[in-house]
């Protein structure tokens, strides 16, 4: 499983950049291969200061050795090996009318002593943060969502959008990072549905992202914007480096087992503010947002 899956992402890392690097026109992908001196290592590739993406990301990787001692306790296990492997990626347009978006794709084995697993699980998702809200745009990120679970299961969608906005919910400032989309993690076999399931469902969702996400920077990646508007941007970037550093899991998985610190900061966007006490104006467009980013919207019904 754990080769099957590696080479998925092999490809899916190939799709995904051509598909960013054909609407872009201007900025090209930077390939970074590195090792992991513990075991293991990856495939970064960076997209920088384009047209229309101003920073992005789409990392895979694949690690393995020793379960460092802080994630023997994370997990309630003693001594293990394990291995990792996914895909990570963060995009953050340059146009504030074209959301900011993330996705990652992954699948974990761990190991005893003699070689043998001991457990194995897929986790994932992908979600939007928007810096004004397009109801359609919204609507249609979702539906996107919602027919490659139900392809599975109908209870997926729901289920896995209610863990998505329960998850990327800054606690600290009570609201949402941005509009959701799916999170799912530890899926692992049961009697009803197997591993191979479960690749099949991650796989599924893993091909819809760009379904889900090219035709909304097609649509509002030439729209005109204003110096405020594109403060409002780095404004509420300021939100999503907040979220990365203070709640992420994946960058806290990275960050103890030794990973690639450029990989796993890749997701920090470029330009970025943090004003004191920011309060956008009463009933303007960016008030909106953040009326949004209060309550978590069904947006396919």
């Amino acid at each position: 499983m754990k080769d099957k899956f590696f080479e998925y992402i092999h490809h899916l890392q190939d799709t995904i950049t051509h598909a960013l690097e054909s609407i872009e026109g201007k900025a090209k992908f930077h390939e970074d291969n590195w090792e992991r001196p513990e075991g293991g290592g990856g495939r970064t590739r960076v997209i920088e200061n384009g047209d229309v993406f101003e920073k992005g990301g789409v990392n895979i990787s694949g690690v393995h050795g020793e379960l460092p001692k802080s994630m023997q306790a994370y997990f309630g296990v003693q001594e293990a090996d394990f291995f990792a492997c996914g895909l990570s990626l963060v995009l953050h347009p340059k146009n504030p009318m074209v959301p900011t978006v993330h996705a990652n794709w992954r699948y974990f084995e761990m190991y005893d002593k003699d070689g043998k697993i001991v457990d194995q699980w897929f986790g994932g998702g992908q979600d939007l943060t928007p810096y004004y809200v397009f109801e359609e745009d919204a609507e249609h990120f979702h539906k996107v969502c919602k027919a490659a679970c139900d392809k599975h299961d109908p209870s997926f969608y729901p289920t896995y959008k209610k863990k998505c906005d329960e998850y990327f919910w800054n606690s600290h400032r009570d609201e949402a990072r941005g509009i959701g989309g799916l999170f799912f993690d530890y899926c692992k076999k049961t009697e009803s549905r197997s591993m191979e399931d479960w690749y099949n469902f991650v796989t599924e969702v893993g091909k819809s992202f760009l379904d889900g996400y090219i035709p909304i920077v097609t649509k509002r990646k030439d729209l005109p914007y204003t110096k405020e508007q594109r403060d409002w941007q780095e404004i509420r970037r300021g939100r999503y480096v907040e979220f990365n550093l203070v709640h992420d899991k994946g960058t806290l998985f990275g960050l103890r087992t030794n990973g690639r610190i450029e990989s796993i900061l890749m997701s920090l966007p470029p330009h970025v503010q943090w004003r004191y006490d920011h309060h956008p104006e009463a009933g303007s467009e960016e008030e909106k947002l953040i009326n949004v980013l209060k309550q978590p919207r069904d947006w396919v019904s």
